[in-house]
């Protein structure tokens, strides 16, 4: 049973800072509610107030410019997300992913801020986003401040937003030259969230030589999880099937899975392994043709 709030409907973006000035240590933000509502039917969060953005179109759009990247705001839907031509054209890795999130109602009614806020290990967004050198901005009355998406994932279920802070954009880098994201996820019902998953960026120069890569595993530890010592493996190499077969293992070994009723501990990482290879290979390949 949800136990009694006060809702709160705020007009605009400012509206909405003042209210969480006054009320954020008894306050929650809903903005779609998919995961939150849940939580609040187990008790498991119990806000005196309860603040709704998901109607603030000033934090709802797509946007891309060849200097900065893409901006998407908080309260643009995982639907538009995944329809977004824009995206579609500069970073086609992000409808591949939302094509898999969940079911279309709740793509149809989900957020990108919602979701990342939410903070859930095994979400889908955070992964690629984080492999794309995502960033957040986060707003309050006081000002605003821009963070690597890496470190706005703090543990289980925890960000780094304070109190009386609003998320209130997702930024992503303009694409290199020669590169490519791949994602994947493992699960048993297809529009359940995995069990375990991997984005893999890859940017080429000299040929076939890896000059940057990112991998991030995702239901595999705490938070989004860089594999850091794998990374480091491939940068300056060319890539080839024992060297990421080497790497897979490595992303295996330094990844932090947990035993649940979904899959072991062991069983984890022997996914891990088999979709960072998987992965790795893929970005190389997508890469090189770019």
């Amino acid at each position: 049973m949800i136990r009694d709030f006060t809702y709160l409907k705020p007009s605009s973006l400012s509206e909405a800072l003042k209210m969480l000035k006054d009320y954020g240590e008894e306050a929650k933000i809903i903005c779609g509610g998919q995961s939150l509502l849940i939580l609040m039917r187990q008790g498991m969060v119990t806000p005196s107030y309860l603040m709704d953005i998901k109607h603030l179109d000033e934090l709802r759009y797509i946007r891309f410019d060849e200097r900065n990247g893409a901006r998407i705001g908080a309260t643009a839907t995982h639907r538009e997300i995944e329809r977004s031509p824009l995206l579609r054209q500069h970073y086609p890795v992000l409808p591949e992913m939302e094509r898999r999130l969940a079911t279309i109602q709740t793509r149809n009614w989900g957020t990108i801020g919602g979701n990342l806020a939410h903070a859930d290990p095994a979400g889908d967004p955070g992964p690629v986003l984080v492999a794309l050198g995502a960033s957040v901005t986060l707003k309050s009355l006081d000002g605003e401040r821009t963070i690597p998406l890496e470190e706005f994932f703090v543990d289980y279920f925890e960000t780094a937003l304070r109190k009386d802070e609003i998320l209130y954009e997702v930024s992503i880098p303009k694409p290199q030259r020669r590169s490519a994201c791949t994602y994947t996820k493992f699960n048993l019902i297809e529009s359940d969230m995995g069990i375990v998953s991997c984005a893999c960026f890859v940017a080429l120069e000299d040929g076939e030589v890896m000059k940057d890569v990112k991998i991030v595993l995702g239901n595999a530890g705490p938070v989004p999880l860089r594999a850091r010592r794998a990374e480091e493996m491939l940068k300056g190499k060319r890539g080839d099937e024992g060297l990421f077969e080497e790497v897979a293992k490595v992303c295996s070994e330094d990844s932090q899975p947990v035993t649940d009723i979904h899959a072991s501990e062991e069983y984890r990482r022997h996914l891990v392994y088999v979709l960072a290879k998987r992965m790795l290979r893929k970005a190389f390949s997508e890469a090189k043709v770019c």
